[in-house]
């Protein structure tokens, strides 16, 4: 079984949605219907995660994302990166980003949960788009 990462998610959600996949189709791919995602102290189901990809998706002009680690032990994922975002008003966001989460039979993710802190882009070293 081919089990999903993180860093293709973001990069098919919203740093490069132009490769022609739509948001569902996107949402279809990486997360299962049951999904549900934890962060600053709220679960949001699908539906509303699908509702913050979309706005997101609207103000974002590009981005990159960089792993430091990833493990995945059964259906147990865990993983952080860095990512620097440029959004279309021209300002730039940068953070470390560490997520815990589990699968779903088919090898989408079922839930997942991050937490994050801003970063000085000039000691985060080099962003790229590789995994």
């Amino acid at each position: 079984m081919k089990y999903v990462r993180i860093s293709d998610a973001l990069r098919a959600l919203l740093f490069e949605p132009g490769s022609g996949a739509g948001l569902e189709q996107v949402l279809d791919r990486y997360y299962s219907p049951d999904f549900t995602f934890r962060a600053d102290g709220k679960t949001l189901d699908r539906g509303e995660f699908a509702a913050m990809a979309a706005r997101a998706r609207s103000q974002v002009a590009g981005g990159a994302v960089t792993v430091l680690d990833e493990l995945r032990d059964g259906s147990s994922y865990a993983e952080r990166h860095v990512y620097h975002v440029t959004l279309k008003n021209g300002a730039t966001q940068d953070r470390e980003v560490t997520i815990f989460g589990s699968y779903a039979a088919d090898g989408r993710f079922r839930q997942l949960s991050e937490t994050g802190f801003d970063i000085d882009p000039a000691s985060a070293g080099p962003v790229t788009t590789g995994a």
